[in-house]
């Protein structure tokens, strides 16, 4: 069982994706391309993909975002309260996963995936498609100070993003914390699609470190643009975007 979203899901965009549950499958499509993971270290590198992957690679170093131009090349992030994040230009044929934790979000790991879009394949934030994944919700976010300390001065609009609980302790939006920085970015509104529902209140479909205490469990998330399509331009090999 995977989840998918009405702005991805029509073929004729020439991409596929899913937010994955603790029900997935062994993958969508598997003989058909190649899957792209990596090492997630909760910061804000990205990895760019601009040429085809023919077999199992390994990319050294550790990334929480991919970007590709490549059809086949299915990319995924893992996820346990994060929050997953897919981005689609169907304009410029350029996809990108993203886990976004606190810490990457409040350091912007949104804003620089878009930039990166934008610097390698001419994406213009207006014409993307950004769908926000399932994450853990405010219902159940409760952060302390030294998250809170860095979320204000860090994001100016903070406290739109926070309930206080008690002295030092609040309930975190995250989701709204990535929404609300992709149209900082220039992202329209309607271009931006969230699934609503909280790893830690729903235990029959999502894993959550928070809740169960543990990390061995992830839901996986991909977006790729479907083998058929052609790059839109000559590839040239990865490199890491600082």
């Amino acid at each position: 069982m995977v989840i998918t979203v009405p702005s991805f899901a029509d073929t004729r965009q020439g991409v596929r994706h899913f937010f994955g549950t603790r029900h997935e499958p062994a993958g969508p499509d598997r003989a058909v391309h190649m899957v792209v993971s990596v090492h997630q270290v909760h910061g804000t590198d990205v990895l760019v993909v601009d040429r085809p992957v023919a077999g199992p690679q390994t990319f050294e170093g550790g990334w929480d975002a991919l970007v590709t131009d490549q059809p086949g090349v299915l990319l995924t992030v893992r996820t346990a309260d994060c929050v997953p994040v897919l981005i689609h230009d169907p304009v410029h044929g350029v996809v990108a996963a993203v886990h976004a934790g606190w810490r990457g979000a409040v350091a912007g790991i949104v804003q620089k995936t878009l930039a990166v879009m934008t610097q390698r394949f001419g994406s213009q934030a207006a014409s993307l498609r950004v769908s926000i994944g399932p994450s853990v919700g405010s219902c159940c976010y409760e952060v302390d100070e030294p998250v809170l300390s860095r979320l204000r001065a860090g994001y100016a609009d903070w406290r739109s993003l926070v309930q206080e609980t008690k002295p030092g302790a609040a309930r975190l939006n995250l989701r709204g914390l990535v929404r609300g920085q992709a149209q900082s970015a220039g992202v329209r509104e309607d271009g931006i699609h969230s699934v609503s529902l909280c790893t830690i209140c729903h235990p029959d479909l999502f894993h959550s470190y928070r809740r169960d205490g543990t990390a061995r469990d992830t839901m996986v998330s991909g977006i790729m643009l479907s083998p058929r399509r052609r790059a839109p331009r000559r590839t040239r090999g990865k490199r890491r975007a600082d």
